[in-house]
């Protein structure tokens, strides 16, 4: 724990949505939803106008699409999301050479390794700098924590939301901590915070009161002893540069253990989905697909298979995973499952055109177009022109040019037509035309820089 509040935790607002927002200026103000589109797609990121509807990350599109059927409905463009994080993480490199990123949109950053910050004052006027040089960069909005330790200044972040800067003294944790409720600590999801419910503990001066010892009989030693420390409000954890993730996992434990065969595969899934958007949210792929299952009876079995080369596909570790719970006896029940990712690589799509080279070869492989999940990241494969032409797939979201009408994106497609607004950042809204999908003046292209003067650079 720090005497001054030197780091520093960024949070992007809304960051997909957002933008989308920016780049779209039509869709500004209004609610705005990046993810899967397909039968089993989840949500990625929801602007805050569609949080008002109660739409939220990791949500299936198709309950979104009952919440708030009016908004609008993109798949993501994870390119264009990591430019602007290089441009973001650039800037908080220039704060401190400690800048710990934690996805594409959040990271802490140790301020008095850089020497810009040594008490609250030159931390306060660090964090209000960094927040005008994004937003002078990117044309979008962060949110900043300040505090003595890591787990506080995330807090401190999250309470900033949205385009805000709190920052929390240190040596007043407790005084924050003790009214709220025991879901603000990191490592308590919803089973541990109905589980301390039961026990009598619903805030954190609760865990206080209850002593160390009564938590390790609770949670184990580890986690009873940890999380003890945390509602202290002790977190002496450094701010490590660079981090090297060594895998990317998601998991889920059930209120009560899950019998149904059926209903077990869906949630593996559900599960392979979700990990998929972590993965391609922290620019990585992986070669190695683990499978966890925590029985009725505590004892927990891991399987994995590793692949020929890296993925980010959906459909590649839905079914890897799906392959792997077949392996695993579920009688009695299971009441934890997890899906993760580990031999992990840079982004690559590699994998899809070794995919495409098996099926050529008459392997059996994965399906090339999964129904789930965000897949606009996929790469488009062609057949050889002696098979025939194939009809373009214009995903709505999707940048485009136009020979006339210039640049825009696409609102949706379907019946051989494709729908087209044509807009750039810096524009007011646009008109919207309607074209033949295999109009020869309409082509993709790559993203507009969201702030003007990036495209004179």
């Amino acid at each position: 724990m720090r005497a001054a509040p030197t780091i520093l935790h960024l949070d992007m607002d809304a960051f997909f949505a957002a933008a989308e927002q920016a780049s779209k200026p039509s869709l500004r103000g209004k609610p705005v939803v990046v993810g899967g589109l397909g039968p089993r797609g989840v949500v990625a990121t929801a602007s805050y106008e569609a949080r008002r509807f109660g739409v939220h990350s990791a949500m299936p599109t198709g309950q979104a699409r009952r919440l708030a059927p009016n908004a609008a409905y993109l798949v993501p463009r994870f390119a264009f999301y990591r430019s602007i994080s290089e441009q973001v993480m650039e800037l908080l490199r220039r704060l401190s050479p400690l800048v710990e990123p934690l996805s594409l949109d959040e990271a802490f950053v140790d301020l008095e390794a850089g020497g810009v910050a040594d008490d609250s004052a030159s931390a306060r006027a660090a964090g209000e700098r960094l927040r005008v040089d994004i937003l002078a960069t990117t044309g979008l909005t962060g949110s900043v924590g300040l505090a003595g330790s890591k787990m506080i200044a995330k807090i401190a972040s999250e309470e900033a939301k949205p385009d805000g800067l709190v920052l929390i003294e240190p040596g007043t944790e407790r005084e924050l901590l003790g009214p709220r409720s025991v879901r603000i600590l990191p490592g308590i999801g919803p089973a541990t915070g109905e589980h301390l419910r039961r026990a009598g503990m619903t805030t954190v001066t609760d865990l206080v009161e209850a002593g160390e010892d009564e938590l390790v009989r609770l949670l184990g030693r580890a986690h009873g002893a940890s999380l003890y420390r945390m509602a202290q409000g002790y977190d002496d954890r450094p701010v490590v540069a660079e981090r090297d993730a060594k895998s990317v996992s998601v998991e889920d434990t059930f209120d009560v253990d899950l019998h149904d065969r059926v209903r077990i595969r869906i949630e593996v899934e559900r599960l392979a989905e979700r990990c998929v958007g972590r993965l391609r949210a922290s620019g990585h792929s992986g070669r190695t697909i683990v499978l966890k299952v925590r029985r009725y009876d505590f004892s927990t079995l891991t399987r994995s298979e590793t692949l020929r080369g890296p993925t980010d596909d959906p459909g590649v570790v839905r079914e890897a995973a799906g392959r792997l719970l077949e392996a695993v006896d579920t009688t009695g029940g299971v009441r934890l499952l997890g899906v993760g990712v580990s031999g992990l690589a840079d982004y690559t799509q590699e994998d899809l055109f070794a995919q495409a080279d098996a099926a050529a070869a008459g392997e059996a492989g994965p399906e090339a177009a999964p129904g789930g999940g965000p897949e606009v990241e996929a790469v488009e494969l062609v057949e050889p022109a002696e098979h025939g032409p194939v009809e373009r797939h214009w995903a709505p979201g999707n940048d485009v040019r136009h020979a006339v009408y210039g640049a825009g994106w696409v609102q949706g497609s379907g019946v051989g037509r494709v729908t087209v607004r044509f807009e750039e950042p810096w524009s007011g809204p646009g008109r919207v035309r309607t074209f033949s999908v295999d109009d020869p003046e309409l082509e993709p292209s790559e993203p507009l820089p969201l702030v003007r003067g990036d495209a004179a650079a």
